[in-house]
């Protein structure tokens, strides 16, 4: 095949099809102007979607604390099933529907619905003209100088030199809303990674030294079900590694129902009951547990008695378990990223093959080897998510940098919302970060409602990029609240709307920030646009 170059030229380009992607794309376009969105994945949502991980929420977010379109997502995700599904009569008539029953969300469901919603969010825009989006394409490469970005040149996934099919994008504002901060190295954007000094930060549960090969643990998620008969997998190659690794503070080895409770860090034993008679009870309150004592039930996307007796024999239930995480080593600014990242997959495929051959069973028995990998809910065909769940990426050097003095309980003494001058968005989550590459256990601090500062997504050294995902300017403490979905959404939203902001005014991120008078009409821009910018007087958890 011919190798193929040409260029677009657009309003704003949008590296990375993630929820900070998506929400900047539809903020930009919904503002009628035009922008490019890309993204490596066949299915856009990253988080939500190609990495199959349920909604992490507060436990207000069927109230307030999230945008005006997130909330269009969630309501979208339960009108598809309402639409769709053969729900019994309860469950379609229940406001708050939650498809899988799952305790780690209010909203636990398919991935693939997440996906058909977003595709639908975006779909007349993309009939417009005004977004063109790209899959699957990467960034390669990116002009750049004094500090000004002119353009990214993007390769469709697969490419070989000889047929690279390329195609550079030149705009006037660069979103990076990749998973990694792919465009922070690319651009010469002054970064940071993993675990800063305490000396530079002054945080308490910062590390004495700078250790930028310390990031959380990666997941390599995957779906499955219970059926009769034998489905057991092929014995992963890699199985008898996994099987006898035991990290120093877990209590076990990793491939056992034992793992480090988050909260107090003493090792416990999870259950797992396969297809429970009912659908638990409880709803999901992270104020109160975690929601991880039963492995089946905590990550439920599909709970069969919500829908009518015989429309599915088992129900369905995603793996992101703290068993999954990769501890080995951090792939950012690895050159051996590739090994790690197939070394991540081998953990998770072995995991699943010791639950079919060797997990106590409450029985007495060993396995289950009726458990069976449904890639077709997550789009692969071996039953794993299109990509690996990441929860840290590369961080810009920020004009404001979030420490966890600003948004810890313990720190701050109050529990009430944590406020900033120039915020562009709330957010609330604990400080939750999981065991890391350097060898550290779980640190889970009880964390303010937290709102999103302007300028942590301006760049210190670039002038028009901004940050729209998880690099913007946070570090390896609070990058662990400010990391899950709508907090993320928010994050791409607000920079989608910066963009378009200096393109209607004929000025800067930089100068938007300098300005009270600027940062007050820009803040009035967002409120009107449907997104929340303060938090009424609520405590954190």
């Amino acid at each position: 095949m011919k190798a193929t170059s040409h260029t677009i030229t657009t309003d704003v380009v949008i590296i990375g099809g993630g929820l900070g992607g998506v929400a900047a794309a539809l903020a930009v376009v919904r503002s009628g102007r035009r922008a490019v969105l890309t993204d490596e994945f066949a299915w856009l949502g990253g988080q939500l979607t190609s990495q199959a991980v349920p909604p992490d929420e507060h436990k207000w977010v069927e109230r307030f604390g999230v945008t005006a379109s997130y909330r269009a997502l969630r309501e979208g995700i339960r009108d598809y099933y309402r639409d769709n599904y053969p729900l019994t009569a309860e469950a379609r008539l229940n406001p708050r529907l939650n498809p899988g029953a799952g305790l780690v969300s209010k909203l636990c469901h398919e991935p693939r619905v997440a996906a058909a919603v977003i595709e639908r969010m975006l779909a007349p825009h993309r009939s417009s003209g005004r977004l063109v989006v790209l899959q699957p394409y990467v960034a390669i490469a990116a002009e750049h100088h004094d500090g000004t970005v002119s353009s990214v040149t993007v390769t469709r996934v697969g490419s070989h030199r000889a047929d690279a099919d390329t195609i550079t994008i030149t705009a006037p504002y660069i979103l990076d809303a990749t998973e990694t901060g792919e465009l922070l190295p690319l651009t010469g954007t002054d970064y940071v990674t993993g675990a800063e000094a305490r000396s530079e930060t002054h945080e308490p549960s910062a590390p004495a030294s700078a250790q930028p090969d310390n990031v959380q643990a990666i997941t390599w998620c995957f779906a499955f079900d219970h059926t009769d008969g034998d489905n057991t997998i092929d014995r992963p190659a890699d199985y008898d590694f996994w099987r006898s690794y035991e990290p120093p503070f877990w209590g076990d080895r990793l491939l056992s129902f034992t793992a480090p409770n988050p909260r107090t860090l003493t090792p416990e034993k999870r259950t797992m009951v396969v297809n429970p008679a009912l659908v638990d009870g409880r709803d999901s309150d992270q104020s109160l547990s975690g929601g991880d004592s039963d492995l089946w039930m905590f990550r439920r996307i599909l709970a069969r008695s919500n829908f009518t007796p015989g429309a599915y024999d088992s129900d369905i239930v995603v793996a992101n378990w703290p068993m999954l995480d990769y501890l080995e080593a951090s792939i950012l600014d690895n050159a051996d990223a590739a090994t790690h990242l197939e070394a991540a997959r081998q953990l998770s495929l072995s995991y699943f093959y010791w639950l079919q051959t060797e997990a106590p069973r409450p029985d007495g028995g060993a396995g289950w080897p009726g458990l069976r990998l449904r890639g077709d809910v997550l789009g692969t065909p071996d039953g794993l998510a299109q990509a690996p769940y990441i929860r840290e990426s590369r961080r810009i050097r920020a004009l404001t940098t979030i420490v966890e003095q600003d948004i810890s309980v313990a720190s701050r003494g109050t529990a009430g919302p944590a406020t900033f001058d120039k915020s562009v968005g709330v957010g609330m989550y604990r400080i939750d970060l999981h065991p890391s590459t350097g060898g550290d256990n779980y640190i889970d601090v009880e964390c303010s409602p937290f709102e999103i500062p302007l300028g942590a997504l301006i760049p210190s050294s670039t002038s028009n990029l901004i940050a729209a995902s998880k690099n913007i300017g946070t570090t390896h403490i609070t990058n662990g609240a400010y990391r899950l979905h709508p907090v993320e959404w928010n994050i791409g939203e607000s920079a989608g709307h910066l963009a378009v902001f200096c393109l209607e005014g004929g000025t800067t991120p930089r100068a938007v920030h300098d300005d009270d008078h600027l940062t007050s009409d820009f803040q009035e821009h967002l409120q009107a646009a449907g997104i929340e910018i303060h938090w009424p007087e609520i405590l954190g958890y």
